[in-house]
């Protein structure tokens, strides 16, 4: 767990609170761990361990909390999320202060983070049409059917470090406006601005217990996914750690929506917009330090597009990396010095291997930040599929290149690739973006985009060895996911009605 054990009388920083029952209350545990600046190692705040019993009064909070709010009216469930997206909306500035202190990304970058949050959030307020069921008159001798989209009961989250704002806004306010209640676990490493959130959804009228929140490890996650209360788990992280959750949660009868890794490629066409292109991949590649499912960390140039290397070099060159909140930032720490050095160890086995290493970030000196957990910008040529850095999700700046001569081939080396997270080509050709929407096996496709992350009103459509569970986690999909459908079917009779008799065939006429 890389935990660390303490007594409250020693922590002479904040400590990060449960959400039990509508109260945040000081943990009892004696398991604590460090919540650090990754651009300066200051130690933020102190993070527990949610003891067994913690957890336990969490699900049961609510649990407790569902009887009622499943029967609140749906009306006045999107009043308080239109109460709520705007609270976040005006206290956005304050939360992306917050998260990059702890997490590291830009300041811009981490507005970004929340706006992105908020709009599924502003989706989540149209839950009036969103959990509409279906009708039909008259399906036999006056006999109707229709179904019911009801909530589920109690359901969980688990969010990752690298969107501690977008990823919990996917999460809980879909699930309680659709009438459920949420056991939160946020990243351990960067819980701050998640409970920035959580605080202002009580500040928006979210009811005791209806929204929970708990914090830890493998324990905690473990105590969520067998749970006898707990109906649903949502899951963004990790391919180890989703897997676990996906086999867990499943054996013990939950719903379960698993979010994990990536190798997320970009083909480059000769006949795309040059320019355009090589700021799309330098941006995509580099953003965020690459800690994004959805970073392009493949570049796979096509033909003649393979002379285009060396500015697309010269363009990661210029990117500056320093600690998030300076100004004109491109590129801040990563989460954590371990996450630092299992970057450069990744690097140095490309180099050992034999990739070309073009652009090398792992001695990136920040002045004033000398303690940070940078790296800058790296690239590698001559990469093959055999390659470790090929075949693990690196999650730090290092993009790969690799060149092939048809579009063909290059359709056919993603499609080998077992993840299927996202996928980008450039092109100016309708006919060959056509040709590759229609041939390639990933989730979600982008077109002269890099990041092709749909807005909330679709659903994120990750595929393959990315995903596990067959609904997204926003969007339309995701309404399924935290709803049942109960079919009724009814026939009213009127007191003048004449008796059929008895009928013991399975006709209704």
């Amino acid at each position: 767990m890389n935990a660390t054990v303490a007594t409250l009388a020693e922590q002479s920083v904040q400590t990060v609170k449960l959400l039990i029952s509508g109260e945040l209350t000081e943990s009892t545990t004696t398991e604590w761990r460090d919540v650090v600046n990754p651009a300066t190692q200051q130690v933020l705040a102190r993070v527990p361990f949610a003891t067994t019993a913690e957890v336990d009064e969490a699900i049961r909070s609510a649990h407790a909390a569902f009887a009622t709010w499943k029967n609140t009216p749906i009306g006045t469930r999107v009043r308080i999320m239109l109460k709520y997206q705007a609270l976040v909306r005006e206290h956005m500035p304050r939360i992306a202060k917050i998260l990059t202190a702890e997490q590291g990304k830009t300041l811009p970058d981490a507005e970004g983070d929340v706006f992105r949050g908020l709009e599924v959030l502003e989706h989540a307020c149209s839950v009036g049409t969103l959990q509409l069921g279906e009708f039909a008159e008259n399906v036999a001798g006056s006999v109707d059917t229709y179904t019911l989209r009801q909530p589920i009961g109690v359901c969980a989250g688990i969010t990752p470090f690298n969107f501690p704002a977008m990823i919990p806004l996917w999460m809980f306010p879909m699930a309680i406006v659709c009438g459920n209640t949420f056991v939160l676990k946020p990243s351990e490493q960067d819980p701050l601005s998640t409970m920035a959130l959580v605080e202002l959804a009580l500040e928006a009228g979210v009811p005791k217990g209806v929204l929970n929140v708990v914090h830890g490890g493998k324990d905690v996650v473990d105590a969520l996914c067998t749970h006898e209360l707990v109906r649903a788990v949502s899951f963004v992280g990790s391919t180890a750690v989703g897997t676990h959750v996906y086999r867990l949660g499943s054996e013990h009868g939950k719903r379960v929506q698993s979010m994990m890794g990536a190798k997320n490629h970009a083909i480059v066409l000769p006949d795309a917009n040059r320019e355009q292109t090589l700021n799309a991949l330098a941006g995509a590649g580099f953003g965020a330090a690459g800690q994004r499912c959805m970073a392009t960390s493949v570049a796979v140039f096509v033909g003649a597009s393979q002379q285009w290397l060396p500015e697309l070099v010269e363009k990661a060159r210029t990117l500056k990396v320093n600690a998030g909140h300076e100004p004109k930032t491109d590129i801040g720490p990563v989460i954590s010095r371990a996450a630092k050095q299992r970057v450069l160890g990744l690097i140095g086995a490309g180099v050992k291997e034999g990739a070309t290493l073009l652009l090398d970030g792992r001695n990136v000196e920040v002045p004033g930040y000398e303690d940070g957990n940078f790296i800058g910008p790296t690239i590698f040529s001559d990469v093959t599929t055999e390659m470790e850095i090929y075949k693990t999700e690196i999650f730090g700046p290092v993009l790969l290149v690799m060149t092939v001569p048809t579009l063909d081939e290059a359709i056919a080396l993603v499609n080998r690739n077992p993840f299927g997270n996202g996928v980008g080509i450039f092109t100016q050709s309708g006919a060959a973006a056509r040709k590759f929407q229609s041939e390639i096996d990933v989730g979600q496709v982008g077109i002269n985009i890099p990041i092709p992350v749909p807005v909330p009103y679709f659903s994120f459509t990750g595929s393959r060895g990315s995903k596990l569970g067959d609904l997204g986690p926003y969007g339309k999909q995701v309404v399924q996911f935290y709803t049942q459908t109960k079919t009724v079917t009814a026939r009213w009779f009127d007191d003048a009605a004449v008796s059929d008799g008895v009928n013991t065939t399975i006709s209704l006429r």
